[in-house]
């Protein structure tokens, strides 16, 4: 048996990664792949009660070192209860958000450094890091437009923030993947969902033998 891997996806707001991982779950079932998806924040119960929080659209007074350490929080609960057993039981991981995000968002459109944050999160993950991360590159203008255009996506805390954020998450990103040129995949998600999951499968077949 292949060992296990730790794939992320990442991306902006809007980017489709939900959409694309939905139709990699079942590509992987026809192939009989042992494999688990989840999400961050989130995942198992503890992170998802932080996730509530964290999103809340209420929650706006919320500081950035506070949201940085609740979702470095939420990381280390679920990898602990999730990702880390389903590892270790030979189980691949399909992962939507990370570090990375986190590196993007708080680290850099929060004005935290992203040193900082890392530094956190080095410590919340043990530095335990993806085998491949998939980055889901668009955007802000169209990642925006096309939450406004989807009815049925509820608006989180992070949607109601001005396009200048969402450009710095984006300019974020760019520095994040500067860092870790070895793992990181960048994808057009301005394409349709049909050629964006095709460029999907086809990183992982690449990559891993998926």
């Amino acid at each position: 048996m292949s060992k296990p891997l730790f794939i992320t996806f990442e991306g902006p707001e809007g980017a489709g990664k939900t959409t694309i991982i939905k139709r990699v779950e079942e590509e992987l079932n026809r192939r009989d792949v042992s494999f688990i998806c989840t999400r961050e924040p989130g995942g198992i119960d503890i992170a998802e009660q932080i996730r509530s929080v964290i999103l809340h659209p209420q929650n706006t007074s919320m500081d950035g070192r506070t949201e940085a350490l609740l979702y470095a929080a939420a990381r280390r609960q679920h990898l602990a209860e999730k990702v880390f057993p389903a590892l270790q039981n030979g189980k691949h991981v399909l992962c939507d958000r990370f570090i990375d995000s986190s590196l993007a968002y708080q680290g850099f459109a929060r004005d935290l450094g992203i040193d900082e944050v890392y530094s956190i999160n080095r410590f919340a993950t043990e530095d335990r890091m993806p085998d491949l991360t998939i980055y889901f590159d668009l955007s802000p203008e169209v990642g925006l437009s096309r939450i406004d255009d989807n009815t049925d996506r509820e608006k989180n805390r992070l949607d109601l923030e001005k396009l200048d954020f969402h450009k710095k998450v984006q300019e974020g990103y760019r520095r994040v993947i500067s860092m870790f040129p070895e793992r990181i995949v960048k994808v057009n998600a301005e394409q349709s969902i049909e050629a964006v999951y095709q460029d999907v499968i086809c990183i992982l077949e690449e990559n891993f033998q998926i």
